[in-house]
């Protein structure tokens, strides 16, 4: 007969039963894919990054027309000896660009514009590379969830895309008598180049995040500052495109005086183009000065926002709004110098570089205004 025990008596460590620790309903247990899937979005950012900046060389260079075909697969190997490269360098001479603007040129020129082309292109494939191997990888290893798992299949459809419509952009230098892509086309092109950069980067952030804190933050979100920085960053985007429309057709070299243009505020010849709506587009007078007025728009709303920003209780936000106001001033600085220098090659690129460093500012200061970190809250 077991021994009576009094209702006051203590219980031993060794006697209570042991609970095992409970994580949260969301995260726990299934979370372990969420760090090495975002190396591998990180890897897939830095690669296209690296496109971009490929692709702005290649069309600073002239050389995006140097391979008049496209073959996924054939496309991969370059000219290996002088009868390969002898019929490349004929299929360059039957297109407009070298029977009107590069009939000088001879087998070394072709080949250290046509190095820049095919380089963008293999970056391309190897981009396409990582991504099928990585997804094909998580897929078979990893208990992800399928949200997660639709949002790595649609950055394959981007860039899948993204390689469609680079064709049909080179494409349209081939025939008639253009002697460079379409500048319609090279925006859409860069265009989507920085969505895919966009939407890469938030999933990242996401990611390095666990999902229940995410869904925790959220209670605390500064909702002016989400909406002021995705404002901003379609102001940014469409300043892209107006970048993209004015490396098209060389609009940066035309009017080297700032702040006037051709000693003028807008060019007398703005609108001289028929029809008129093809001025927005292709006059380089208009398609410049319009890159500047939105230049100056960004960087007022880039000041507003960082005065706003000072009144966020979130001291973490307020830092990353001030490096957004960095960057932007430097970014506007850099566009001045690139016009006064008549775009050279490397004040260029390092304008287009920055390009994406403003952007992935903005996401991170939209980022932290909806989901903003742990911290003690200012005059508590």
């Amino acid at each position: 007969m077991s021994k009576k025990r009094s209702i006051f008596e203590d219980v031993t460590e060794q006697e209570r039963p042991k609970e095992k620790p409970q994580g949260g309903s969301i995260d726990a247990g299934r979370s372990a894919w969420r760090a090495p899937v975002a190396i591998w979005m990180m890897a897939l950012f830095g690669m296209v990054a690296l496109m971009v900046v490929v692709g702005g060389l290649t069309r600073l260079t002239d050389s995006g027309l140097s391979i008049t075909e496209w073959n996924l697969i054939k496309g991969a190997v370059p000219p290996l000896n002088a009868a390969d490269w002898a019929e490349a360098f004929n299929k360059y001479k039957e297109i407009p660009e070298f029977q009107l603007q590069n009939k000088g040129m001879d087998l070394a020129g072709f080949k250290s514009i046509y190095w820049w082309e095919w380089g963008h292109r293999q970056l391309g494939r190897w981009v396409g590379l990582v991504w099928f191997v990585g997804l094909v990888y998580f897929f078979i290893t990893q208990n992800i969830p399928a949200m997660w798992k639709t949002r790595m299949v649609v950055i394959g459809l981007m860039g899948g895309l993204q390689g469609a419509i680079g064709w049909w952009m080179v494409s349209s230098g081939l025939t008639g008598r253009m002697v460079d892509v379409a500048s319609y086309r090279l925006a859409v092109h860069l265009g989507l180049a920085f969505a895919i950069l966009a939407v890469i980067g938030w999933y990242i952030m996401l990611l390095r995040r666990p999902e229940m804190q995410l869904f925790q933050a959220q209670r605390s979100a500064d909702r002016g500052i989400a909406r002021l920085s995705s404002l901003l960053l379609g102001l940014v985007f469409a300043q892209i495109l107006l970048g993209a429309l004015v490396a098209g057709i060389d609009a940066g070299r035309g009017y080297i005086d700032w702040p006037l243009m051709g000693g003028e505020f807008l060019p007398s010849e703005s609108f001289d183009y028929e029809p008129f709506w093809s001025n927005f587009f292709e006059n380089p007078a208009l398609v410049q000065f319009n890159h500047r007025m939105l230049g100056y728009l960004v960087f007022g709303f880039t000041i507003f926002l960082w005065f706003r920003a000072r009144k966020s209780a979130h001291v973490a936000l307020r830092g990353i709004c001030t490096a957004v106001l960095a960057l932007v001033t430097l970014q506007m600085v850099l566009g001045i110098f690139t016009v006064m220098y008549a775009a050279p090659w490397h004040i260029a690129i390092l304008h287009q570089l920055g390009a994406v460093f403003v952007m992935v500012m903005i996401l991170r200061a939209r980022f932290g205004a909806l989901y903003p970190q742990d911290q003690k809250i200012r005059g508590a």
